[in-house]
């Protein structure tokens, strides 16, 4: 692994290696959900497509690295639980609908309780959830990143093997900074952008069904040309999608078809090498 110019600038030390897989899992694709800056709804798009691609069949596990700010386990119906472990190895909770999800709030005595973690221990936590976690053979393991590109972000890109990142946004003149930050820390890291989502895009008028777009004229069409990027979807503001994430419904309120382009970004990712392989010769055995 090359020296991160980060590091370097920090002491000359060299880039982390990346974090071995115990022999108990095997994540075929890897995707990362990021965002530039906080409260764009990056957990909800997480959340969305982890239930969306489970719907389809596929096996999936949610890797909540947003350490200080989890909200993965709540949404999903998971507040109050707490993960377990097997030998020497962490056992992730699993949702109504079987996705697999390890987080910060699953090992806290109260999830309200804050994390007060120095950037070292909170890389710790990260090994810990890929490296020191039993998630069996799963199709999709998505990463619910922290707000920015900071410590936590570079850690994951330099440690674990990300197959590619969806970038969530709002209709914000920051909209453009936001994402041109995810593009450059993205070619740092060499991993690929898949595309781009719009959260909070418009509101729906309950009357007539104008949409209204609150926050001005969405830009996101004219910032996916300056970076030939795909734009993967538009949501609106839904109060109703709000209030289950709240209550820990969301796998039941989500919408059929929900980022139906996103999902196919998503499925168009090829398994790691010798996943299939493996697949195959274990369904030639049995």
């Amino acid at each position: 692994m090359a020296t991160c110019e980060h590091a370097a600038a920090a002491g000359g030390q060299a880039a982390p290696s990346q974090f071995e897989e115990n022999n108990l899992s095997e994540a075929k694709r890897v995707i990362a959900v990021l965002s530039g800056k906080g409260g764009v709804g990056k957990s909800l798009v997480t959340g969305a497509l982890a239930i969306e691609l489970a719907r389809r069949g596929h096996t999936v596990g949610i890797l909540d690295a947003d350490i200080t700010g989890p909200s993965i386990p709540k949404m999903l119906g998971m507040s109050g639980r707490r993960a377990h472990g097997l030998g020497k190895l962490l056992l992730p909770e699993i949702s109504t609908t079987g996705i697999k999800v390890m987080s910060s709030n699953l090992l806290l005595e109260h999830e309200t309780d804050p994390v007060l973690w120095r950037g070292p221990v909170i890389a710790g936590a990260i090994k810990q959830f890929w490296s020191d976690t039993s998630w069996g053979p799963i199709d999709y393991l998505l990463v619910d990143m922290p707000p920015g590109t900071g410590d936590v972000a570079l850690t994951v890109f330099q440690s674990l093997p990300v197959d590619g990142i969806v970038v969530v946004t709002s209709p914000q003149d920051l909209v453009s900074m936001i994402v041109a930050k995810a593009v450059n820390m993205a070619e740092k890291m060499h991993v690929p952008i898949l595309g781009l989502i719009e959260n909070m895009s418009y509101v729906a008028c309950p009357d007539c069904g104008k949409k209204i777009e609150v926050f001005g004229p969405s830009k996101l069409d004219a910032v996916a040309d300056e970076y030939g990027l795909k734009v993967l979807g538009r949501l609106p503001i839904d109060p109703t999608l709000a209030l289950a994430c709240d209550a820990g419904a969301l796998e039941e309120a989500l919408p059929q078809d929900f980022l139906p382009d996103a999902l196919a970004a998503c499925e168009a990712v090829p398994a790691h090498e010798g996943a299939d392989e493996a697949d195959a010769a274990a369904g030639a055995e049995g």
